[in-house]
């Protein structure tokens, strides 16, 4: 980043979460230290007049949206309306707040579930709204796409600079381990390593593991979107992700090496598989100059290290 980025006030929110705590790693590393966060006990972002007031006293030269109410396919298809209206309360407060307090320069932080359920692989961003979405996580899409509309409004009707991303599937440091509310990696470390410890013969992943997916370990994603602040990056939506994809087998049979699980996978097909494949086109991230550098098994060793139940942190 330049000396005057340095210098100015950061806001990221939701500090505590995989995403945000990556964003606080990623600005402390390379020497930023006015960075400002609030938890969410001192600060609801579902709360407008707080928000409000919060952005007006603060001013913040720069912010990472990074809070949301996210989980996996079972938590999104569960509960819909709260996806939704959080998501919705969050970006919309945070954003026309930070417009009113006088905010030039923001990045919204969205999800490739954004893009239709069958559409071209790799996935471009002009796919953008050009059909159906993935009905189990249509509701939490539906509101990522309304922050994007939102910062692009706000971009053509009062000048600001709003960028919005869209990171593929995260995994790292932080990460959600509930196993009815995560995401599919963290839920198969933490299935394949309570497997283990039992002396388990098998364990059970959902779904037929045909599904193909993109993964990206949570700090190149910092770095991503730090590097794209940086650079003063006010275009069109950016994919942000490896541009590669494993199957969910795979993946699970990556994720039992790296935990040390010497049984076999059942697959229950009577489990959703979601959407068959997502990966994202990233030629446009890597035409600024930004590509991945965490490999796949290298993160995954890294993410279970630093798991709340990996062995030397639980002792």
């Amino acid at each position: 980043m330049s000396p005057v980025l340095r210098e100015s006030r950061i806001l990221v929110t939701g500090h505590r979460g995989m995403v945000g705590s990556a964003l606080v790693r990623r600005l402390q590393a390379g020497g930023y230290t006015n960075i400002l966060t609030r938890s969410r006990t001192e600060l609801d972002l579902l709360d407008q007049r707080a928000v409000q007031a919060f952005l007006a006293e603060e001013k913040p030269d720069y912010i990472f949206i990074a809070a949301a109410r996210v989980g996996g396919i079972q938590a999104n298809n569960i509960h819909r309306a709260d996806f939704i209206y959080q998501n919705l309360m969050i970006e919309a407060n945070l954003i026309h707040g930070a417009h009113l307090a006088g905010v030039q320069r923001l990045m919204f932080l969205g999800s490739s579930c954004i893009y239709p359920r069958d559409c071209a692989q790799p996935i471009r961003e002009d796919a953008l709204l050009t059909g159906p979405l993935e009905p189990t996580n249509e509701p939490y899409a539906i509101a990522k796409i309304a922050g994007i509309k939102l910062a692009e409004s706000y971009n053509r009707q009062h000048g600001r600079q709003y960028i919005s991303v869209m990171p593929t599937n995260l995994y790292g440091p932080n990460d959600n381990y509930d196993l009815a509310n995560s995401h599919v990696l963290p839920a198969l470390l933490r299935k394949a390593h309570e497997a283990k410890l039992r002396g388990d013969a098998e364990y059970t992943v959902w779904g037929t593991g045909r599904p193909m997916r993109e993964f990206l370990y949570v700090d190149d994603l910092a770095d991503a979107c730090v590097f794209l602040m940086a650079q003063g990056y006010d275009g069109p939506l950016v994919n942000i992700g490896t541009g590669t994809d494993v199957t969910i087998r795979e993946l699970a049979e990556t994720v039992m090496q790296v935990v040390g699980f010497e049984g076999r996978i059942v697959f229950d097909d009577s489990k959703p598989d979601g959407t068959p494949r997502k990966l994202l086109d990233v030629s446009r991230l890597a035409g600024l100059g930004w590509t991945a550098k965490t490999a796949l098994r290298d993160g995954i060793r890294l993410a279970y290290e630093a798991a709340p139940f990996h062995p030397k942190r639980a002792s």
